[in-house]
């Protein structure tokens, strides 16, 4: 575990107030002891494109900037973003698994512990800090997006992409897992849909967007890959 990751999510202020007590409750003192690792430098790449693209056409595009997911739970944010990074020849990150090793628990404990409030603060600052380091496939949670905060930091740092699926589709996934924590209600299908029409519209805001069908995950990869492809092309075209 990082201690300075840990640090980053947890102590900022409840309040206003620098809490020192709610630390030592989410976090053991075996957990505290543990040694910082060293974070990445940052590097800042320019813009770039496929080189020689006449030339090499399997060549892989050079991000300019960290792809961020987004997308209600079950939009496969995960499963696309890995196979989608590996295409890419780049880190895949799921920042989800990032605050749970910062918070030191699950996102489904943290968020019966805490509540969302508390969570969703912390939530932006690591992925902030995210946004800093190399140009990536960066997978976020459902929420994270509706951070206005958030929406500006991937904004200035990176490259939205909302991978859009139907209600009928994101059910279907979802209802096979419990580890859902807003879907913890009498009616999960009828809180899934009051959470789209909410989201949707801010979900709009993102660069790209990719439709997630039923069907072989690889097709959606397959259509955020070339999505990607052809905006990069298009920008690298725009700026010469």
């Amino acid at each position: 575990m990082d201690l300075a990751a840990v640090l980053e999510f947890m102590v900022p202020s409840i309040h206003g107030t620098i809490m020192a007590e709610y630390l030592a409750l989410a976090f053991d003192s075996t957990a505290l002891r543990m040694s910082c690792g060293v974070e990445g430098i940052p590097i800042q790449c320019p813009w770039l494109t496929m080189s020689n693209t006449s030339a090499v056409s399997n060549a892989k595009p050079r991000l300019p900037k960290t792809v961020v997911l987004i997308g209600l739970m079950g939009a496969g944010k995960t499963s696309v973003g890995r196979r989608l990074a590996e295409m890419l020849g780049v880190e895949f990150v799921d920042a989800d698994s990032e605050i749970e090793e910062a918070a030191g628990c699950t996102i489904a404990d943290f968020f019966e512990r805490y509540g969302e409030e508390v969570f969703r603060r912390g939530e932006e600052r690591v992925i902030a800090r995210l946004l800093k380091n190399r140009p990536c496939v960066l997978a976020t949670g459902g929420g994270a997006y509706m951070s206005s905060d958030t929406r500006a930091a991937i904004n200035a740092h990176g490259l939205s992409l909302w991978l859009k699926a139907d209600l009928d589709v994101l059910y279907e996934r979802v209802a096979r897992r419990s580890d859902r924590p807003l879907l913890h209600t009498d009616d999960p299908r009828g809180t899934l849909e009051a959470i789209m029409k909410v989201r949707y519209p801010v979900y709009a805001e993102a660069d790209l967007t990719v439709q997630s069908y039923r069907g072989p995950i690889e097709q959606t990869v397959e259509r955020a890959y070339q999505t990607l492809v052809d905006y990069i092309a298009a920008t690298d075209e725009a700026a010469q």
